[in-house]
């Protein structure tokens, strides 16, 4: 079963991404900001990442270059931000996005991105 960890500072967005996820048969872990899923990484391997661009102490930016590359060359990132400029996605890209979705964002769009990328 392929498992998912959720990092969003934002609890209520939390809830709808895990609402959105749980009737696919995924195994879904939450962080609640980027220090905390640094910590679950330790942990568990996952096999995506849904990880919000814009968190107080740590952005989704700094997550990703603090992951290990063992840890990360197994997992895919979906970031999620509001940032939508080009500059922006290059920025992503160069961290180590491997995807992209705009916030405010579809729960049916982000089911079919989520089984589009785990399959």
């Amino acid at each position: 079963m392929k498992k998912i960890l959720v990092v969003d500072d934002e609890e209520i967005l939390r809830m709808l991404i895990v609402d959105t996820l749980e009737d696919l048969d995924f195994i879904i872990h939450e962080a609640p900001d980027g220090l905390a899923a640094l910590e679950q990484l330790q942990k568990e391997n996952y096999d995506l990442m849904i990880l919000d661009y814009m968190m107080p102490s740590m952005t989704g930016i700094e997550v990703l270059t603090h992951i290990p590359s063992a840890v990360r060359e197994k997992m895919k990132v979906l970031m999620l931000t509001a940032k939508t400029q080009e500059k922006d996605k290059q920025e992503m890209l160069k961290a180590g996005t491997d995807f992209f979705m705009a916030k405010p964002f579809s729960p049916l769009d982000l089911m079919s991105v989520v089984e589009e990328i785990l399959q």
